[in-house]
């Protein structure tokens, strides 16, 4: 059986190390010699070796040494060597330590009596023990503070052990002497510690008793005085309101260790309105006075866990929270909007949005290299405050709207839908936004915000001069037609044939002529960008449009959404320009440039011809203009933007349910007892106290008191470890609290003999740690004992707990074994529904490496009804909204989206088709950036996804 271990140290088991020579060198007169062969020994005995024949060299040569390192190492060598034999009594020759320990404790040096005390605080041998507690006592009066402070837990932990109150019935009574004349603080804390852990009322009456000079004791005391207040509350809550004010008075201390933990122990012991806002208010000074980034995100969690059950009073708090983006790190300001947008009310938006806008605007001066990332989290907020406070994205669109031409596509999408989304939303917002989105067109450079923006001048274009400049703007940016010249072509193909030997520079020698208007000629512009390296595709602003740039490049789906823009406008110009002349000529140009991106797309000019669907997109454009009915006008003009609204309404019904179902969860039923305010006897209470009351109160009418969980769902989480038939009968209740798995294991002696040094060994597989290993107990015939095991989770993979009980009966010289069922730690158990926008669902699906691919195999006939299992049996929830699901075509695409405890994104792609004889094929394929939880989630779904298994 492994002992417990007091000390630890690394061993290079790659330098053997042999007995003798450790013992010459001992023996020896060389002090430097004797020190390393010292530290060997202790090396190689923790490392599961034993060397008996050291013993008495040591005794003989080591201990009569004067060297402070020899006899601090001699002390630890005593601390790890087997004091005791098979059956438990102490060795005989355990007797010279105990003379070598007395003469240590009567030593003239400091050090040398302080190490020895320190040593006592790990011995457990009683008969070791007792003729030292004499010498012991004398050095609670020592002069000098590091003996007495050592002196004072070496009594502690005597007076701690089994037999430990008839060794030292009166150490509460010395300790409390002590105390009262000590001058040292360290002394005096663990005097405290003492009297705290050994005699809890006399602790607490020292407390009351110097009250007054709290605030001049150290720090590390405080830190004590507060655990001690944690322990009295928890077992007499009637005692909180007087330590609560000790704590207020403790939020002053100069440690920011004390103020943190006084913040913590208030919130624990009291929901009073004072007591969260004084902790609160700690939380906040902390943030803005700590550097080190991760106390930063340690107190954004508590303030986090504040925000969830003390809403109202963290509202106030929100532009105190809102100071800590000045810090640069990215994680610390993604944690602060987070909380900062639940925390929004009418009476504060406008304060957060001008804070945002301030930030927005700071990321344009500094060139960090996280600006890009961060002014895309300032736009996401400032998106959902604008849609939570319509009132307020007058004030902001126009700023972000700056930004479309980010050189951070992600943020510039992040603007363009959030512009789209206010357009629809604030129609008086409608003509300034149109306004400013044909004014700043030019300087977009992203394909995809380019699509948007066209879509939202398509759509929202509706006045005669917004028709005329929106079809002016897509021109300009188009540049000169045709996009190239068939003579250039085949230029174009020479000199590509001879692109190994002349750069672009060869295609490029004949200088392009200027026109009078100052821009270039268009078929010497189209053939420089063509031939130029990919880097010179996109142009400066003077010579190449960002529209003409882009589909030169191969971006026909932008060409595809340029056609459809301009078709839009030209059927609108059509309803508000009276003169057909004006109406004709620009469908004329608008024809002229689709078949124009036709001609480019089909043209051997460009590696990789147009696709399909543009091209038959571009055509049905074509047709549209050349013939217009009233239903195609229809679908068109009414039929997109009824679409989007649809798309938006949606949005908001989801967001609207989630919030009504959290409000649905019941608290408490309709018959339980209401403790009336007013009726409260207040005689003797302080405000505070009266406040705590009621909280308390008003925790217990809204369920915050209840249990954990109801006892039919503890049921479900025992596992039985053995059979009944088995002489030791073993269940285990697993419970799994974020970073530890703790195991409640009820051992049954179920023979009619008294069970000797049983043990439960344990073991693991996969990413658990089993913290420490349970002891050995003796169990009476017929009676049972609780066994607590902890074990450590360190990723989000499905684990295994297997192990045995062994035991000895007074009868039998050998040991029995019990072998126990296996436990399996689910994954569900770190997994928990999130959601996400498409946008960061699409970058992590293309960022992460590792990838299950699960074939769908089900007894399940509608793809509905099993996505809906997948989604039940993974715990994961669907981001593909339910509309996009409606209607029966025979397959069905979901994605969903899981967070683990341990900050990892598990991605799922259901991709389900029906076959003809009625079953479901397919695919589920996840992704994930480690592989443990993409294999786990495999696993799951291949053994849940059958449908009735």
């Amino acid at each position: 059986m492994e002992k417990s271990c007091t000390l630890l140290v690394h061993f290079d088991k790659g330098t053997p190390t042999i007995a003798n020579e450790i013992k010459e060198a001992l023996e020896g007169n060389d002090i430097p010699a004797k020190i390393d062969a010292l530290k060997k020994a202790i090396m190689i005995l923790l490392n599961g070796e034993t060397i008996p024949q050291l013993f008495i060299t040591i005794v003989r040569y080591v201990v009569p040494s004067e060297d402070h390192t020899v006899q601090k190492l001699l002390l630890l060598y005593f601390e790890i060597i087997e004091k005791t034999d098979s059956q438990g009594r102490v060795l005989q020759e355990m007797i010279l330590i105990c003379q070598n320990l007395l003469n240590n404790l009567n030593h003239p040096n400091e050090y040398i009596r302080g190490v020895t005390l320190r040593f006592l605080c790990r011995l457990k041998e009683t008969e070791v023990i007792e003729p030292l507690i004499p010498a012991v006592l004398l050095n609670l009066e020592h002069r000098n503070s590091f003996v007495r402070r050592n002196a004072i837990l070496a009594v502690m932990s005597i007076y701690k052990l089994p037999q430990g109150e008839q060794l030292l019935d009166n150490a509460p009574d010395l300790i409390e002497k002590v105390i009262s004349t000590e001058q040292d603080a360290s002394a005096k804390r663990n005097a405290f510690l003492m009297l705290f852990t050994c005699a809890q009322d006399r602790a607490v009456n020292y407390l009351f008793t110097h009250i007054d000079r709290l605030n001049d004791w150290g720090e590390q005391f405080q830190m004590v005085v507060l655990e001690l207040i944690r322990k009295v509350c928890r077992a007499n809550k009637g005692e909180k309101g007087k330590y609560i004010k000790i704590i207020i008075s403790l939020l002053n201390a100069p440690s920011s260790a004390v103020v943190y933990e006084c913040a913590g122990t208030l919130v624990s012991l009291s929901s009073a309105p004072t007591a969260i806002r004084a902790a609160a208010n700690t939380y906040c000074q902390l943030l803005l006075s700590q550097s080190d980034n991760n106390v930063k995100l340690i107190v954004l969690d508590r303030l986090n866990e504040l925000k969830s059950s003390h809403r109202e009073i963290m509202v106030d708090m929100i532009m105190d929270v809102l100071r800590a983006l000045s810090s640069p790190n990215l994680d610390i300001r993604r944690k602060t909007i987070d909380i900062s947008l639940e925390l929004i009310t009418p009476r504060n938006i406008d304060e957060v949005v001008l804070m945002l806008k301030k930030e927005v605007v700071k990321t344009q001066s500094g060139e960090l290299e996280k600006n890009g990332e961060y002014r895309q989290m300032l736009v996401q907020a400032i998106h959902s405050c604008a849609i939570k406070f319509p009132e307020v994205a007058s004030t902001v669109v126009h700023l972000l709207m700056d930004f479309l031409g980010d050189s951070n596509v992600a943020s510039a999408i992040d603007v363009v839908v959030f512009v789209r989304e206010i357009i629809e939303t604030n129609p008086k917002l409608r003509i300034s936004i149109i306004t400013r989105q044909l004014d700043t067109f030019y300087q977009i450079r992203a394909a995809r915000v380019c699509s948007c923006a066209l879509w939202i001048i398509g759509e929202y274009c509706l006045s005669l001069s917004e028709v005329e400049s929106g079809i002016a703007t897509i021109k300009q940016c188009l540049g000169e037609l045709p996009f190239y010249t068939p003579t250039e072509e085949g230029e174009g193909q020479d000199s590509s044939k001879n692109s190994k030997q002349a750069n672009s520079m060869t295609v490029s020698s004949r200088r392009p002529a200027i026109l009078a208007d100052g821009t270039y000629a268009t078929q010497s512009a189209a053939s420089e960008t063509a031939m130029s390296p990919p880097m010179l595709v996109q142009g400066s602003l003077a010579s190449v449009g960002n529209l003409r740039s882009l589909i030169i490049a191969g971006d026909f789906f932008l060409g595809a959404v340029v056609a459809c823009t301009l078709s839009k406008l030209v059927l609108r110009l059509e309803e508000v320009q009276l003169s057909k002349v004006e109406v004709h000529k620009a469908s004329t140009q608008a024809l002229l440039i689709m078949v124009s991106m036709l001609q480019l797309g089909q043209s051997s000019f460009l590696p990789h011809p147009i696709d399909n669907d543009s091209y038959d997109r571009i055509v049905l454009c074509i047709r549209l203009l050349c013939n217009t009915g009233d239903e195609g006008r229809k679908i068109w003009l009414q039929s997109c933007r009824q679409s989007f609204v649809k798309m938006l309404a949606d949005k908001q019904f989801r967001e609207t349910e989630e919030i009504k179902a959290k409000a649905l969860i019941s608290h408490t039923q309709p018959d339980d007892l209401i403790d009336f305010y007013h009726l409260k006897s207040r005689k003797g209470m302080s405000q505070l106290e009266l406040e705590d009351e009621v909280q308390d109160d008003l925790k217990r009418a809204t369920g915050e008191f209840m249990k954990d969980g109801d006892d039919a769902n503890k049921l479900n989480r025992i596992l039985q470890l053995t059979g009944f038939s088995d002489p030791v009968y073993a269940e285990a209740y697993v419970t799994v609290h974020h970073y530890d798995i703790v195991l409640d294991v009820t051992v049954i002696n179920r023979t009619k003999e008294t069970l000797q040094n049983l043990c439960l060994e344990l073991a693991t597989m996969g990413d658990l740690k089993l913290v420490e290993r349970p002891q050995n107990y003796t169990l009476a015939p017929e009676s049972s004992k609780q066994i607590r095991a902890n074990i450590k989770v360190s990723s989000t993979e499905t684990g295994v707990i297997f192990g045995n009980i062994v035991y000895e009966t007074s009868n039998v010289l050998e040991r029995n074994v019990v072998v126990l069922n296996d436990i399996h730690i689910d994954i569900m158990d770190y997994i928990s529904p999130a959601t996400c926008a498409d946008v960061a669902f699409r970058s992590m699906w293309a960022e992460f490496e590792w990838e299950n691919k699960v074939a769908v195999n089900t007894v399940l006939q509608d793809e509905k009804d099993f996505l809906n299992h997948i989604i039940k049996s993974t715990n994961m929830k669907c981001l593909t909204p339910l509309s996009a699901l409606e209607g029966e075509c025979g397959f069905l695409a979901a994605n969903l989206y899981a967070k683990s405890i341990f900050g990892e994104d598990a991605l799922v792609n259901v991709s389900v088709e029906k076959q003809a004889d009625g079953k479901l094929s397919g695919y589920i394929r996840i992704r994930s950036k480690t592989q443990g939880i993409a294999l786990s989630l495999g696993d799951k779904i291949t053994l849940k996804q059958k449908g009735g298994t």
